[in-house]
């Protein structure tokens, strides 16, 4: 996107509620100036301004993060980025001034942002009831329905369909694993949610878990061809079902590319977890549901691969799973089991779905 020299000029006179006059616009380290500053500007070069209002000599430099493989790969990163500078630079003393943070608009508009005190989200209702919900009463009652193995083909026929959508980004590849592993909401982060005085879950245990998982990235760097579309938080709560097998989702994460066994063993992870309350294993009704769902799954979009990388999503969800944290009630045993699981499916180089059981107990 190409900045104009009157948009700019617009943006100005509105910041200072008078008519503004461009004398130069030059990019800072380089001979460009004028139309080719501003195309330089296009692709994350500061742009040094010299413009007079009033009578009155200004110099302003306008930034635009570029996208880099160092934490700025996404444009939710780089929005964040200049809003860090924006309520940073002006707190210490001798450091250039921020005077404002600007949006820059499809159409090539600048608008401030400068009194904006936070983000806001609007978006549509969408009414249904949790799938944990249904859930919930498989553990506490015990029988399950058509209705039930109906829904969870549902869900795998659903992510079979999105996950068919590829995206070649190796510099994004790279920086989901390595989110995944260090992100505050990845296995590091909820390795640093449990208590240190935690005698259930020793710190050891983490510190395992987060070197295995970090093994695990090193192993998957080079799949890059795997990154495809996902939902990046397809847990019972964000899928609302209305009638049927109809459903709506909510709360996507994450950005919109990743790898496909963020999703599966997201979901799948749970009818474990609703099943270990329940009979401390994989058990009926759950079973069905479990087996259902890998199977849909895999008769509509066959991924040989995809036992061989899930190892690591699954840790990271069994993490949040048996955390104090996010479940202060769960049984000292159903902990214990997700954790032992997190180990012994890092351990392994290729995950036997049918046979998910032989993994809640140390070999």
């Amino acid at each position: 996107m190409e900045l104009q020299q009157h948009q700019l000029e617009t943006y100005l006179a509105q910041r200072h509620g008078q008519p503004v006059q461009i004398n130069q616009l030059r990019q800072l380290g380089s001979r460009d100036q004028g139309a080719a500053a501003l195309k330089a500007f296009g692709y994350g070069r500061p742009l040094h301004v010299l413009y007079h209002h009033n009578g009155q000599r200004e110099e302003v430099v306008l930034r635009r993060v570029e996208r880099n493989g160092f934490g700025r790969e996404m444009a939710s990163d780089r929005l964040a980025a200049v809003w860090l500078d924006y309520t940073t630079f002006n707190e210490l003393a001798g450091h250039v001034a921020a005077r404002d943070v600007v949006g820059l608009t499809d159409e090539g508009t600048l608008v401030s942002l400068a009194r904006v005190a936070d983000f806001l989200l609007l978006t549509d209702y969408a009414p249904g009831q949790a799938y944990a919900t249904d859930l919930f009463c498989l553990r506490d009652a015990g029988r399950g329905t058509a209705q039930d193995e109906a829904r969870a083909a549902a869900l795998a026929h659903y992510l079979a369909q999105i996950h068919a959508t590829r995206h070649d980004d190796p510099l994004l590849w790279r920086r989901r694993l390595r989110d995944l592993v260090g992100h505050g909401e990845g296995i590091m982060g909820l390795a640093d949610s449990y208590p240190p005085d935690f005698a259930l879950v020793p710190a050891g245990q983490l510190q395992a878990i987060e070197c295995a998982a970090n093994r695990w990235r090193w192993q998957l760097k080079p799949l890059s061809h795997r990154l495809c579309q996902v939902h990046g938080d397809f847990h019972p709560f964000n899928v609302l079902f209305t009638q049927g097998s109809s459903f709506q989702l909510i709360d996507r994460s994450r950005g919109a590319w990743g790898e496909a066994a963020d999703d599966l063993s997201c979901m799948s992870i749970n009818y474990l977890f609703f099943s270990l309350q329940r009979s401390g294993r994989l058990a009926p009704p759950f079973t069905a549901l479990y087996h259902t769902f890998w199977q849909t799954y895999l008769e509509q979009r066959p991924d040989p691969a995809l036992c061989a990388v899930i190892q690591p999503w699954f840790a990271w969800r069994a993490l949040v799973l048996a955390s104090p944290q996010w479940y202060p009630s769960l049984t000292d045993d159903v902990r214990r089991q997700l954790l032992t699981f997190a180990e012994q499916v890092l351990a392994t180089d290729y995950f036997d779905w049918p046979n998910i059981n032989s993994y809640l107990e140390m070999a």
